[in-house]
């Protein structure tokens, strides 16, 4: 394929993937009702794991001793992001952990300045803080009060992770294959929230993974919510900048915000539509400004 219909193809995925994550907002929200966020991160991981490995085990036989540690590495950050996110859940709304959680769109050209000690493009920037306000105006544009909770502060924790776990991940992927990397990844969260789980959730939930709706939420969570999706995001940060990945995965909050509309009821305020806009404007402009600034050189 050529590298612009590998381009697209890569933009694609990540949209689907922001598709599948904001639906999975609903999910979660709704299974913490039933069982305890480390638990059912456990469960999703697990899933995940195994049907990555069902599908892609042989590439287990190209695993190197740096392989696993980057894969350990990632596998941290990533339990440390969906730790600290889904328990926050639990204490603050859906819209404040959207707009909380995609607030790595600002974060990212941020650390990358800091670890490559290289200034990103004054348009990077600008896309990036018109992404979060837009976010902002979407996700908050919701009935919340302001109020800054436990929740609040756990979820803003949770993006500067999702914003080192994707710094890393684009790093890495040049060096091996994003399936594998992706895979290890699963392995290390399943074990690290196996362990965590008991010391803060309690006992197995033995009554609650026979209730269907969590069995369902768990499937979903697992194999789509998590498998699929950071299969697209690992192959997309493989062909595209983290920059530009960062802010096509930001479409999670907007997804999120239109589920919620059509499953939940909710309404869609004037505030909100313009936050959608913005949001869009942020993402057309990051692909467009940088072919316009090269032609400009080029003159």
């Amino acid at each position: 394929m050529t590298k612009k219909i590998t381009s697209l193809a890569s933009s694609i995925a990540l949209l689907l993937a922001a598709a599948i994550w904001g639906f999975g907002f609903v999910v979660v929200k709704d299974s913490l009702d039933y069982i305890g966020a480390v638990w059912m991160m456990a469960f999703r991981f697990t899933i995940a794991a195994a049907a990555l490995a069902i599908l892609y085990g042989r590439k287990l036989k190209n695993i190197t001793r740096k392989t696993c540690f980057h894969g350990l590495i990632l596998g941290l950050y990533l339990f440390i992001a969906y730790l600290v996110q889904t328990i926050g859940c639990n204490y603050t709304t859906a819209g404040k952990n959207a707009f909380l959680t995609t607030i790595y769109v600002f974060f990212i050209p941020v650390f990358l300045w800091i670890i490559d000690r290289r200034r990103p493009a004054w348009y990077v920037f600008l896309c990036a803080i018109m992404s979060v306000t837009g976010i902002g105006m979407l996700a908050l544009g919701t009935g919340d009060t302001g109020a800054v909770n436990i929740g609040d502060i756990l979820t803003l924790i949770c993006g500067i992770f999702y914003a080192t776990h994707i710094i890393f991940t684009s790093k890495y992927d040049k060096y091996h294959d994003p399936i594998l990397l992706t895979l290890l990844q699963f392995f290390a969260v399943t074990i690290f929230s196996w362990i965590f789980a008991p010391f803060y959730d309690g006992a197995f939930p033995i009554e609650q993974i026979q209730n269907s709706r969590v069995i369902l939420s768990m499937v979903y969570l697992g194999f789509f919510a998590t498998m699929m999706c950071f299969i697209f995001q690992n192959v997309g940060l493989k062909y595209l900048p983290s920059t530009w990945a960062s802010l096509l995965l930001s479409f999670e909050s907007v997804f999120g915000v239109i589920f919620s509309v059509i499953l939940l009821g909710e309404k869609l305020t004037l505030r909100m539509g313009f936050g959608c806009a913005l949001i869009f404007t942020a993402v057309v402009l990051a692909q467009i400004l940088p072919e316009i600034i090269e032609k400009r050189k080029q003159k």
